[in-house]
């Protein structure tokens, strides 16, 4: 129950963000539900987030998430963003696309002052981040409304460097996860563990709640979170096929076949670890690659031929982002999928 008053809901189910796969109706949905709804910004410009705040509090006076990435906006490398589209130059002379015509972009933004000027007249309840936190002037302009803090940890270190800056709430992400690693002590993938490996040892090294994330996809997965000591549990796969997902056609598809049995982490489409379902260019240059740019600098690249593919139905270069466990996924309603998860508590 800690975690319930402490956000001020009454499941202690947490939907994860998701950008790219959902807006304003799946975090609404499951607020009403009563878990905690999120709303992904890092994907966002200023007036975008604004309107999905305003759609946000016209449907729902309950608590809500509002999520942001932490990274450090890399350099652009012309010789490092020359190689990787030469790696690519196969499949731009299979669609007939000319790599010179491809402008290059950052796709994702971190938390700006920009994004805290549009986040102060809406004072949402909670703000959680990833890849660790923001600089401390723009997280200083986050704490003067008093909003309860989220971030994401993959160690134990990552875990109490996070309490020891004043996160309310930690969440556990395991590497059964879908989408970006949260990973931002270091850039080891040897220290990343399943949720059920993690999820005690962060217990046991901190005194602020702890929810688990990764590979939970079920009631008794959640019941199982909770009996290792989890205050609640952040989910995000499950999610996907819910109505109020934007999940692309082609995305939906992989979910429902045999395919989604088969993720990895890659940094293919965005320069930085996330998992995804296996698919053509996973296979071909494998899903970790040297001469992929570094984050998020690594998507101009690819963005056509994804769009080019999916024009034909297909997920060959697509970043269909699903955690190890995709068996919870359900085309039902956000609310319905809500309130079967927290079953067994």
């Amino acid at each position: 129950m800690a975690l319930q008053q402490l956000l001020g809901i009454e499941l202690p189910i947490i939907q994860a963000p998701m950008a790219g796969v959902q807006g304003n109706a799946l975090a609404v949905a499951v607020s009403n539900a009563g878990g905690l709804g999120s709303l992904p910004c890092a994907m966002l410009g200023p007036d975008a987030m604004r309107n999905e705040l305003e759609a946000i509090k016209a449907q729902t006076s309950k608590p809500f998430n509002v999520n942001f990435f932490c990274h450090s906006p890399p350099v652009p490398n012309a010789e490092r963003e020359a190689a990787w589209r030469a790696a690519l130059t196969a499949y731009y002379n299979e669609f007939e696309i000319d790599p010179d015509n491809i402008p290059a972009g950052a796709g994702r933004m971190p938390f700006s002052a920009e994004a805290a000027d549009v986040l102060s007249d809406f004072k949402p309840a909670v703000v959680s981040f990833h890849f660790g936190l923001p600089l401390a002037e723009l997280l200083a302009r986050v704490r003067a409304w008093r909003p309860k803090i989220l971030a994401s940890a993959t160690t134990v270190e990552e875990a109490r460097w996070l309490e020891a800056r004043g996160v309310d709430v930690i969440i556990a992400q395991g590497i059964e996860a879908g989408g970006h690693r949260g990973i931002f002590l270091s850039d080891d993938l040897t220290s990343q563990v399943g949720t059920f490996a993690l999820l005690p040892q962060v217990v046991r090294a901190v005194k602020v709640p702890v929810v688990a994330a990764g590979g939970i996809a079920d009631a008794r997965g959640v019941a199982a979170a909770i009996a290792l000591g989890a205050a609640g549990v952040q989910i995000g796969t499950a999610y996907l096929l819910c109505p109020e997902a934007t999940t692309g056609a082609v995305h939906r598809a992989a979910l429902k076949s045999e395919a989604a049995r088969n993720t990895a982490l890659t940094n293919l489409f965005t320069g930085r670890p996330a998992r995804g379902i296996v698919n053509r260019i996973m296979k071909e240059l494998g899903p970790i690659s040297t001469a992929a740019p570094a984050f998020p600098l690594a998507t101009a690249a690819i963005a056509p031929l994804r769009a080019r593919a999916e024009s034909r139905g297909s997920g060959d270069f697509s970043p269909m982002w699903a955690g190890q466990n995709v068996s919870g996924c359900k085309e039902i309603p956000a609310a319905q999928l809500t309130r079967e998860l927290a079953a067994n508590i």
